[in-house]
């Protein structure tokens, strides 16, 4: 199942209590209010004006009772730890936002006690010589349906690209990807700072990252799966910890990273959390927008494209202006695949009919690309062999190949223009006649638009051959 799938709602509005020992501080400045320790230090991004210097950005926070774990002066957003209950409150309204906090919240509200959610199993060691030999690559229908075997025969992508895989990490000793992972550009960021050590960004409970970087660039040896560029690198960049979190400064820590590291692309199969896409509003979910939104248009203008999933939630994203702005907390948004650079992704099943569970709308998505149905999933490398998993978390590393590809063939193009070219190569899909899913007689959703772009599937389906051929002729996709 895909780190994608439907949480459960919580309400997110209840003011934050915790009951804990608050001891006074005394502070160096008797002018300024004591700081309290509530024995629980809590995680925060937090916005600047446009140009603050590090040092003062430091000092704020300082004088806030905060601690400044990492500073991006390119974009004015720092993460920073706080055992006082208060730090979001001194920082100024619409400055600060804690997931960690929001959680606790939510427990409160539903009435449970605070308790840490338990982490899931950890991964067992992959030992290369136990992982199955098998070609698997006639149960890839995914790669025929974006032709990519086809697009092998002109280009298979180059050394010198790496996408980043901004997820649950990767297996580096996965046979189909030992050749592919370079350590030298991964990172962990589950702190909101770039750690380097191996530990940091190798996965310790889930396959999800292993999978979403074998749909990118599993090797093409005649075992086990091929992915979409198989001639590309991949970078580990984790963002999600082991309780399934992608909090706001492990993204912004993801993406600032793969900037510095002048990655071509990077793939964001996760939604931030601590939200579904419930249509919450509130000053809280605007900064959240806005460090995402710088993070993301700083890449971009250091020559690093995004991709990012729809999400599983079956939401209309189209923007609303009844529903209000992503920017002051209104409407419902994915993020960071409702933001404007990045590149969002929908899932259709082997049909090549929008997946029941795939967000759509019209001006959000982009393209569309194969994440499966219920009994016909994608299937990819996990660790220790190869699984079938289906979701927009599939659906999206089949872009982001494509991409990889187009930056290969054309290592001078930029972000915007690898963007247009994935969006020109891609094959027009028409919205359904009918989308009653069900058989109930009702339609399961709405597709608004027409053939060449609507809400379904944007531009239409990623496609790999057009990518990198000038006149490509299309094979039949069940050959």
């Amino acid at each position: 199942m895909s780190l994608l799938a439907r949480p459960r709602r919580a309400a997110v509005c209840a003011m934050l209590v915790l009951c804990a020992c608050v001891t006074a501080v005394t502070t160096a400045n008797a002018d300024e209010p004591a700081c309290a320790d509530t024995g629980r230090t809590l995680r925060y991004v937090v916005t600047f004006d446009r140009g603050t210097a590090e040092d003062v950005a430091r000092s704020r926070i300082a004088r806030d009772c905060g601690d400044t774990t990492a500073y991006y002066p390119q974009i004015a957003v720092a993460v920073a730890t706080s055992a006082d209950p208060g730090f979001a409150a001194r920082t100024g309204p619409g400055r600060a936002f804690s997931a960690q906090a929001e959680r606790l919240a939510n427990q409160r509200a539903s009435g449970g006690a605070i308790r840490p959610q338990p982490a899931r199993a950890a991964l067992t060691p992959t030992d290369p010589g136990q992982v199955p030999g098998a070609d698997l690559t006639g149960e890839q229908w995914d790669m025929r349906a974006i032709n990519a075997p086809w697009a092998h025969d002109v280009a298979r992508g180059s050394r010198d690209v790496v996408v980043g895989v901004l997820d649950s990490g990767i297996d580096p000793d996965h046979p189909d990807l030992a050749a592919a992972v370079d350590a030298e550009d991964s990172a962990g960021c589950l702190t909101g700072a770039p750690d380097t050590a191996r530990a940091a960004w190798a996965p310790t409970t889930s396959v999800h990252g292993t999978h979403v970087a074998g749909i990118i660039a599993a090797a093409d040896d005649g075992k086990g799966v091929t992915g979409v560029a198989p001639g590309v690198r991949v970078a580990s960049v984790k963002v999600i910890d082991d309780r399934g979190y992608a909090d706001p400064e492990a993204a912004v820590c993801g993406l600032m990273w793969a900037a510095a590291r002048h990655m071509r692309v990077t793939n964001s199969s996760f939604f931030v959390n601590p939200w579904s896409l419930s249509c919450v509003r509130g000053n809280d979910r605007g900064v959240v927008h806005e460090v995402l939104a710088r993070a993301v248009e700083y890449a971009t203008s250091t020559g690093t494209l995004n991709v990012a999933a729809a999400t599983n939630e079956a939401v209309d994203l189209t923007p609303s202006p009844r529903s209000g702005t992503p920017s002051d907390g209104g409407g419902c948004e994915a993020l960071p695949a409702g933001l404007r650079d990045v590149v969002s992704v929908s899932a259709v099943g082997v049909d090549r009919v929008k997946a029941g569970y795939s967000s759509y709308g019209l001006g959000v998505i982009d393209v569309t690309a194969p994440g499966g149905e219920a009994g016909r999933c994608v299937v990819s490398t996990v660790p220790g062999g190869y699984a079938p998993l289906c979701g927009t978390s599939m659906a999206a590393p089949h872009a982001a190949g494509v991409l990889a590809l187009l930056a290969s063939t054309q290592p001078g193009q930029g972000p915007r223009q690898l963007r247009r070219a994935l969006e020109s190569a891609a094959m027009p899909m028409p919205c359904p006649a009918d989308y009653d899913l069900t058989g109930d007689g009702v339609q399961d959703a709405y597709c608004a638009g027409y053939e060449g772009y609507n809400g379904f599937y944007g531009h239409g389906m990623a496609d790999a051959l057009a990518a990198v051929a000038p006149r490509p002729r299309h094979p039949d996709p069940d050959r």
